[in-house]
């Protein structure tokens, strides 16, 4: 239910790239974490802050979220 609120917060999103739409959300006992490929730091920061207002804290996700080059 966690990752499914956070996805469609992401999709809403029309700022974040394809990539940032696609990133892999794992949620176990209410914390997050985050994987896969972004373009820019800018669109990793986003994705991990919609995650934490969704999660209730930023303590809750673990942001393992990559910049392509």
């Amino acid at each position: 239910m966690l990752a499914k609120k956070i996805r469609q917060s992401l999709i809403a999103d029309k700022s974040l790239s394809m990539y940032g739409h696609n990133v892999k959300i794992i949620t176990k006992n209410g914390m997050v974490t985050l994987k896969g490929p972004v373009h820019t730091e800018d669109e990793k920061s986003a994705i991990a802050s919609k995650a934490a207002e969704v999660a209730g804290s930023q303590d809750k996700v673990t942001n393992q979220l990559t910049v392509k080059q």
